[in-house]
């Protein structure tokens, strides 16, 4: 089968599209002809691992696939423990890495069937992001009627993804913080309230103006260091502040921890890939009970930004990294 590996130069690293091994199948698993797979920042990740920018040994070759996390297509296979899915089913979810491939394993315990009147494309987009917002949102932010939730990237993957979760509960209020105005106009359509265009705007300014002082009960942050205390200003007494990412660097140089207790914050730091295999099951379970049929009635919908050839992943990576997507975006090798 074909594949992506990450290939080792003399500048760095490149992505190389060629013949690689085809996944091993173990008795619970799904063999998974992969229609579409999405692209996510821990890709980015994993691509640095193996270019010898974190700790450990520098590999000189990696020649299986290890970066894509998330996919969308159909079962050819399944493992003789396997009761709950068929040969032909078309299903969605979580992999162990390995998505960016013709084929990919998927443990059957995390693996979610399409919501009917989804394109692969449109399922390709849901896993990684609608699962992160909505352990997040329900899970670590409590989330519940009347809140006002501040969704730092609000034009991102995740961000879109957490609008349209936030707008299913009653009374909630949606802010947003965007690098343009395209990007903010998006997240309007999507259901946002409030729009902040950081580059020209104090958020914190603006999240107190539209509380009336009160601040934000949740706080969904991407950033991090960089937005440390402009978030501890923006959030309300006794906010939930869910750290997700770095995107802003992680060290915090001199943080006064009373800051924190004196306004009783409840502050969650989260990553999805590392966590277990149970709690990706369970989660996504949830989920799909929860708002699978959201999808079909139209109250909930994929953002799908770009979707490249499987060969071009070098490009939508790139695409990425400049941080101009609105959505997600998609690797295909097939006709979806």
């Amino acid at each position: 089968m074909k594949g992506i590996i990450v290939k080792q130069t003399e500048t760095g690293n490149c992505l190389e599209y060629q013949d690689v091994p085809a996944p091993h199948l173990e008795s619970s698993d799904l063999l998974i002809e992969v229609m579409a797979s999405g692209v996510n920042r821990t890709d980015l990740m994993t691509r640095n691992r193996q270019a010898g920018y974190a700790d450990g040994p520098v590999p000189t070759e990696v020649e299986r696939v290890e970066l894509g996390v998330e996919i969308s297509g159909v079962v050819v296979q399944i493992g003789d423990a396997v009761t709950d899915f068929s040969v032909g089913d078309h299903v969605m979810g979580l992999v162990d890495g390995g998505g960016y491939a013709e084929y990919a394993r998927m443990p059957a315990s995390r693996a979610m069937h399409i919501p009917e009147g989804l394109e692969f494309t449109d399922a390709a987009a849901i896993p990684e992001v609608f699962l992160t917002a909505y352990q997040n949102l329900f899970w670590h932010g409590q989330l519940s009627e009347g809140k006002t939730v501040l969704i730092h990237a609000g034009a991102s993957g995740v961000g879109t993804a957490a609008i349209q979760l936030v707008k299913q509960v009653p009374n909630t209020t949606v802010i947003v913080t965007a690098g343009s105005q395209e990007k903010l106009t998006f997240c309007q359509s999507l259901g946002a309230d409030v729009l902040i265009n950081y580059k020209e705007e104090n958020f914190t300014e603006r999240v107190l103006e539209a509380t009336e002082g009160r601040g934000a009960d949740i706080i969904m942050d991407f950033v991090g260091a960089s937005y440390w205390s402009r978030n501890l200003e923006s959030i309300a007494v006794e906010g939930r502040w869910l750290l997700i990412g770095a995107l802003g660097g992680s060290l915090v140089p001199e943080v006064q921890l009373f800051d924190l207790m004196k306004k009783f914050v409840t502050l969650t730091g989260t990553l999805l890939t590392p966590r277990t295999a149970e709690y990706k099951a369970r989660l996504s379970h949830e989920f799909l009970a929860r708002f699978g049929q959201a999808f079909t009635d139209g109250q909930l919908r994929p953002v799908v930004d770009q979707v490249f050839d499987l060969s071009e992943a070098e490009a939508a990576q790139q695409r990425m990294k400049d941080n101009l997507n609105t959505g997600k975006i998609l690797l295909t090798n097939r006709s979806v």
